[in-house]
């Protein structure tokens, strides 16, 4: 069974921009497209009598919204599978339990009601942060959006753990048609903690090891895709700094996010939960098992 791309729509401006960045995911992926739109009205309405002739407002609403995002993805790519459902939980709740069974999860930067001044919505944090796929998080400018960059971004981080993260921003990359900028980030140690300062070459010793990391964790990849333009930049700095500058010229910056077994609660790492707040692009997490 081909497993679906789900975005969350809830009418709200975000929403609107993370379904039109959905729907040439999918189309660009050739996969489904699901809608889900989560309500409680009966919650706050209350049970319907059964000789009630009229639709309470909370259902009317939530069945608009799903109509109206239906209608949106059919014009904007009228070949493709598109469905949608009203699930009566809670948001956060409804997309994580629709990503068990997805190929990824796909939200607006804030949803409906939320203060125009949050950077990232309750929802947007709440799902990037326990789903058990991949999430983007559609934010940023309106060309970054729009893929006219044509640059995917991808932080490469510790192996083995950003292996799955490496794959996602290929696979991304190829059906894009996109050039793939791989970032490693690295630091100089405290003094009295540097051990050798330079390689064979000349170049700082910690730089050249983070160029050998890079290498390491593109092997695979680049055999499952040798299409891809690779560009490997080993960068001094904090990795949240290195990849929010890289944001600025990307259509998508990919990160990874841990997932311990048995913790509970959000986990993101601040690199991922920085650029969720302050990328300049749509930002992909992938969650990696620890």
């Amino acid at each position: 069974m081909e497993l679906p791309l789900v975005v969350g729509v809830d009418g709200s401006d975000p929403s609107l921009a993370a379904l039109d960045w959905a729907v040439e995911e999918a189309a660009r992926h050739e996969l489904p497209l699901r809608l889900v739109h989560a309500s409680l009205w009966e919650r706050y309405e209350g049970r319907v009598p059964s000789f009630a002739r009229e639709r309470p407002a909370g259902d009317v609403l939530a069945q608009h919204i799903v109509a109206s995002a239906l209608e949106r993805a059919r014009l904007r790519r009228p070949e493709a599978k598109v469905s949608g459902d009203v699930l009566p939980e809670d948001p956060v709740s409804a997309l994580l339990s629709a990503g068990h069974e997805a190929w990824s999860l796909v939200v607006g930067s804030r949803g409906r009601g939320e203060l125009a001044g949050l950077t990232l919505g309750s929802v947007g944090l709440g799902v990037a942060a326990r789903a058990t796929c991949p999430v983007v998080v559609v934010r940023g400018g309106e060309r970054n959006r729009q893929g006219v960059f044509g640059r995917v971004v991808v932080g490469v981080g510790d192996l083995p753990h950003c292996l799955e993260t490496v794959r996602f921003a290929f696979r991304e990359a190829a059906v894009g048609g996109s050039a793939l900028h791989a970032v490693r980030a690295w630091r100089r140690p405290a003094p009295g903690h540097e051990g050798p300062r330079t390689a064979a070459d000349g170049t700082s010793a910690h730089e050249e090891r983070a160029s050998a990391n890079l290498d390491e964790a593109l092997l695979q990849a680049v055999r499952e895709h040798p299409d891809v333009d690779v560009t490997r930049t080993p960068v001094e700095g904090p990795p949240r700094q290195v990849l929010l500058e890289a944001s600025a010229g990307a259509d998508l910056v990919v990160v990874g996010a841990m997932r311990r077994h048995g913790r509970h609660g959000l986990q993101l790492g601040r690199v991922a939960h920085t650029l969720l707040h302050h990328a300049q692009c749509p930002v992909a997490v992938v969650p990696q098992r620890v």
